[in-house]
């Protein structure tokens, strides 16, 4: 009998291990790793593109820099940029839950909360303005500062939600960084550097427009006036079309400058062709499928144009060493 009795009681704290294991198992968090969780707050992909794009414009500008220096500046900008991107998250956290693309991040998937983490995008925020100063000076601090502003204020709580045209002018958010590079070597912005400004910002409509097309009905199921939401799907092609055609004509003013020579001229104005030629493939036909080719060839055009900017370079910066 006693037998009987100890084997139940011991089929039953089996079963209690088993169900509490199982019950661990479903409440834990998706991604054990807190500290993957915040460095995703910072959406290290924006960040890559950030630095490279402030890189090629700290290196086209003339002058002298210590290399810790602008090393250390690159990497304080990387933080303010990842700050205001965690800050992007936490007000955006309730479309990012909807989406698939965005449906993973770490708010939504129960990794950090949302209070945590805007006052991790605040001190990062506020940190890195003050930070840069100090180590470059402050005319690039003012420019991550009013970057950050903008970005944060003006594209996520006001403009995303509220005009199809939210990319268009938030776009100049993400266009900043090599202006940002630059004054951390002049103290100044000239030409050259809202040039690299303007090649960002007439990249960033084509670029987003391509997967608003893919994305439609996830954008509207989130009530993003997109443009191909609000204006619809043919609309949205003339305009690539446009803005394309521009981006194209102003990846060549660097050479006209004389802040790049003639191999950057002639691969700007061959790959400028390709774009144009995929933007009118999509323009003409009713397939997705370029628009997917462009979002993803958009991305390589924009390193490539950039990289070919530090390879060509007829005049760059002085790195000194102490």
């Amino acid at each position: 009998m006693t037998t009987i009795v100890d084997e139940k009681n011991a089929a039953a704290d089996e079963s209690s291990k088993i169900t509490a294991a199982e019950l661990s198992e479903k409440d834990a968090p998706q991604n054990p790793s807190v500290a993957r969780a915040y460095f995703q707050l910072l959406k290290p992909r924006v960040m890559t593109l950030v630095v490279f794009t402030a890189a090629v414009g700290l290196w086209l500008a003339p002058g002298e820099i210590e290399a810790w220096r602008a090393v250390l500046g690159l990497l304080i900008l990387a933080i303010g940029a990842g700050a205001s991107g965690a800050l992007n998250m936490w007000y955006d956290r309730d479309i990012d839950a909807v989406m698939s693309r965005t449906a993973k991040r770490p708010i939504p998937n129960g990794d950090v909360t949302p209070n945590h983490a805007l006052i991790y995008g605040l001190v990062l925020s506020i940190g890195s303005v003050i930070a840069l100063g100090f180590v470059t000076n402050w005319v690039a601090a003012g420019i991550l500062a009013f970057t950050n502003a903008f970005y944060v204020v003006i594209y996520t709580m006001w403009l995303k939600r509220r005009t199809a045209q939210n990319i268009v002018i938030g776009g100049a958010a993400g266009a900043f960084p090599p202006m940002i590079g630059w004054a951390m070597v002049s103290g100044d912005i000239t030409w050259v550097g809202f040039v690299l400004f303007s090649l960002i910002f007439l990249w960033t409509p084509p670029h987003f427009w391509a997967l608003a097309l893919v994305k439609e009905s996830e954008y509207g199921a989130v009530n993003v006036p997109m443009l191909p939401n609000v204006a619809g799907a043919k609309e949205t092609k003339r305009q690539i079309v446009i803005y394309t055609a521009a981006m194209s004509l102003t990846g060549l003013v660097p050479f006209l400058l004389g802040a790049a020579g003639y191999i950057y001229f002639i691969v700007a104005l061959a790959f400028g062709a390709l774009f144009m030629v995929n933007a009118w493939q999509l323009m003409r036909g009713d397939s997705l499928a370029p628009a997917k080719r462009m979002f993803g060839y958009s991305i390589f055009y924009l390193f490539l144009m950039f990289g070919l900017l530090l390879f060509d370079a007829r005049t760059h910066v002085s790195l000194t060493w102490i």
